[in-house]
């Protein structure tokens, strides 16, 4: 698994990390994996330390939320696009207010949420991820790449929607 992002650089010394400033944990992380199912908990697992590492103020059932996206959506280009697309390109972005998770992949189906059956045992990955979203008050979405595949991606405030009450 190989992980980009902002990695000091240098040789490592045990030194006292610098004080976080408030929003020190911002930036853009990208991990490539290969197309493969043992791949989705290696992402997922991937994602929860870096979030940890970063400090990023997320409650928990949010993060639960974000890890269940991650998972379905790296399960969905292993499962539907690994023929033209032998690896999967994971991005987060965390930013002041929102955590963003991207996967890439070089197959150009657009996916869409399926309605199954009740004797079905898949299929229901992009309306979980369209559960989590939208409870969460989030966006998601589907682009194109330059390349003719597909980023799909959600983004996940991280401070509770505003609810009437």
């Amino acid at each position: 698994m190989e992980i980009l992002g902002s990695a000091p650089k240098g040789p490592s010394r045990a030194v006292a990390p610098p004080p976080r400033r408030p929003g020190g944990y911002e930036g853009s992380w990208r991990l490539t994996v290969p197309s493969l199912d043992c791949s989705v908990p290696g992402a997922r697992h991937a994602v929860r330390d870096l979030i940890a590492r970063q400090g990023v103020p997320i409650r928990p059932d949010l993060l639960h939320g974000l890890l269940l996206i991650v998972s379905e959506l790296v399960t969905n280009a292993v499962q539907h696009a690994a023929l033209l697309s032998p690896e999967v390109g994971v991005e987060v972005s965390i930013g002041p207010a929102w955590v963003r998770v991207a996967v890439e992949d070089s197959h150009p189906y657009r996916p869409r949420p399926m309605e199954v059956g009740d004797e079905c045992t898949g299929g229901r990955g992009l309306l979980l991820v369209q559960a989590v979203v939208e409870e969460a008050g989030g966006c998601h979405d589907v682009e194109h790449t330059a390349g003719g595949g597909k980023v799909v991606w959600a983004a996940l405030p991280l401070t509770s929607p505003q609810r009437g009450r």
